[in-house]
């Protein structure tokens, strides 16, 4: 039977904290941590989900978007958790676009991101994890590893009049809210 964790949201102290290393893989606590994210993440239409955003301050991110309501034009990007997870950008280049968060709902705002990446971790059993992505996969990534270090995508918003509530950005759009 799925569990779907409450989301916090932002303003919510826990949320600006640093999360702490995982010591160990392959265990129940962390099977049933990720089990929870993934029936959370599933039931709100999330493209990821970071462990601090349902209360708990490990460095633990699940993120995979196929069709996703919230994000029709995306491109696909494979169903993963991270554990630990280290980033390394490549290039300097960035691009604006639009995000937004299961802990800032209804809100939408323009974040510049890098471009491309390669991420390292592992996976629940503790097996490396490496890959060099970009484009929409390598803003999920950094938009979820932010969470690790209590980080919410507005502390990253440059621009103030391209954030808003989505009904008003986008109105008579089929965008979902949060």
């Amino acid at each position: 039977m799925p569990v779907i964790r409450e989301v916090l949201r932002m303003g919510e102290p826990r949320l600006l904290q640093r999360s702490r290393p995982v010591q160990a893989f392959g265990t129940p606590e962390l099977d049933a941590l990720i089990a929870d994210m993934r029936d959370t993440m599933a039931h709100l239409n999330g493209a990821g989900l970071a462990a601090p955003q349902i209360g708990e301050l490990v460095r633990v991110v699940i993120f995979g978007v196929r069709a996703n309501p919230r994000y029709p034009d995306a491109e696909e990007v494979p169903d993963t958790v991270l554990v630990n997870p280290v980033l390394e950008f490549i290039g300097e280049e960035q691009e604006d676009a639009w995000e937004g968060c299961l802990s800032v709902p209804g809100l939408r705002g323009v974040v510049a991101r890098h471009r491309r990446l390669r991420y390292c971790g592992f996976d629940a059993a503790g097996r490396a994890i490496e890959r060099s992505v970009e484009g929409f996969h390598a803003r999920v990534v950094q938009h979820e590893c932010d969470h690790l270090d209590g980080i919410l995508y507005p502390m990253r918003i440059r621009d103030f009049s391209r954030f808003g509530f989505v009904d008003v950005l986008f109105p008579g759009q089929e965008v979902m809210q949060d």
